[in-house]
């Protein structure tokens, strides 16, 4: 059996002190491999020049599997080198080891690029790569024991039938399905590289790279899928059968949808709106964090995030601070007693906005008297900052501190109501 000759061949190769070559080899492209990448993570993925950005978008998209491809390729150059001279059989059995580690380690790049961005990896996500895991390393154990062929030949041998007189074998199935996932992930994973790179070219408007990156996406994807129909052997003329079915869709029930998708590129093509832009629609105000294809997030001063239909945007009434001034008015309110020297007390206040960190001196600081309480002068120090979307409250605070200070020196004494009569009980 082909397990048996292998065991018989690695048995061989053992009792031959020649062996030690191939030990040698193995040991030498593991040690090769993993600095010859760390070499190159160091010297090409710091570099910042303009000159080699293209280099390091190679370079990086593969950073991660750089060790475990250049150690597989080490190995095959040792096997081609040594084969003319003695047998290899223990190379032959680490080549496709240390082969199927690279393209694990490819595949789990490429998902978790797309899939988990930020370093979340979701439980489907790890179920799926603990999946893919077992089914490589399965079938390199049916590569090794020579059972490959008997599996290839079992899936071809059984057919399944499609209509009327349409059959199709388990061995094209299984092949259809793996280009399909293949060439999704790829265009999948080259449209997360390639909106990483777009979004950090400052030179272009923030609105047009989000629309370079959508259509670079959609483009990819449509590609991936022509090809994949292609490959499977299916007649792209279906496509305009499920363009009627898409159509009949629209015009039934995903009205809406298509609608908010059409005003999200409407948004960033006419570039109404920009991330980080201060807007107020209807009653939700915030910082525009992100435009989506179908939704825009809102993100308030205390963190919170409203997601909006994009054909709100577009539809309604949307007041942007952004595209007039993005200064915000923030006071504080102060109540100091009649027998003050109102006109010493303002100056006092006016000065306490000043030096703090964040308020801007245009629009400059100002004090304005509301009213006449019951208690005192009621007062109120008004100024401005336009960073809103960093918050509020520990400007408002330090502000606050100030005044404190005032009250604890004496400069300001505060309007307090009469302390409440005592009743002496008899």
């Amino acid at each position: 059996m082909p397990l048996t000759d292998l065991l018989q061949d690695l048995l061989e190769d053992i009792s031959n002190p020649r062996i030690l070559w191939q030990a040698l080899a193995i040991v030498g492209a593991v040690l090769v491999g993993l600095l010859l990448a760390r070499f190159i993570r160091r010297s090409w993925l710091h570099e910042d020049d303009s000159q080699n950005a293209i280099r390091r978008l190679g370079v990086e998209g593969f950073g991660r599997v750089l060790a475990p491809l250049l150690i597989a390729g080490l190995v095959w150059s040792a096997k081609l080198a040594l084969q003319e001279h003695q047998s290899v059989h223990l190379l032959r059995v680490a080549l496709p080891l240390f082969t199927s580690m690279a393209v694990i380690r490819i595949v789990f790049y490429m998902l978790r690029r797309v899939f988990a961005r930020h370093g979340q990896l979701g439980p489907a996500l790890q179920t799926f790569e603990k999946i893919l895991a077992l089914v490589v390393w399965v079938a390199v154990a049916l590569y090794l024991t020579g059972m490959w062929p008997d599996v290839i030949k079992f899936l071809d041998l059984h057919v399944v039938t499609l209509g009327k007189n349409k059959q199709i074998s388990l061995l094209d199935i299984l092949q259809a399905i793996a280009s399909v996932v293949v060439l999704m992930m790829v265009s999948l994973w080259a449209g997360a590289a390639l909106e990483e790179r777009l979004m950090g070219l400052e030179s272009l408007h923030t609105s047009s790279r989000v629309v370079l990156a959508r259509m670079a996406n959609a483009l990819l994807i449509l590609v991936s899928v022509l090809v994949s129909l292609n490959l499977v052997g299916l007649d792209l003329t279906i496509l305009s059968v499920f363009g009627g079915a898409l159509g009949v869709g629209l015009g039934l029930g995903m009205q809406r949808i298509a609608s908010n998708y059409v005003s999200g590129f409407i948004i960033l093509l006419e570039r109404s709106l920009s991330i980080g832009d201060p807007i107020t629609v209807d009653k939700y105000s915030g910082r525009v964090a992100r435009i989506n294809t179908r939704t825009t997030v809102l993100q308030a001063l205390d963190g919170t995030q409203t997601l909006l239909p994009n054909e709100m945007l577009i539809t309604g009434v949307v007041l942007n601070q952004a595209a007039t001034n993005k200064a915000v008015r923030l006071s504080t309110k102060v109540t100091v007693a009649y027998d003050s020297d109102l006109n010493e007390v303002m100056d006092s206040l006016l000065r306490q906005a000043d030096g703090v960190e964040r308020v801007v001196a245009d629009p400059a600081p100002s004090v304005q008297l509301n009213a006449f309480g019951p208690t005192g002068y009621e007062l109120e120090l008004g100024f401005s900052i336009v960073d809103a979307e960093k918050g509020s409250g520990s400007v408002i605070s330090a502000v606050n501190k100030n005044i404190y200070a005032l009250v604890r020196d004496g400069t300001i004494r505060l309007g307090l109501p009469p302390p409440m009569p005592q009743v002496e009980r008899a």
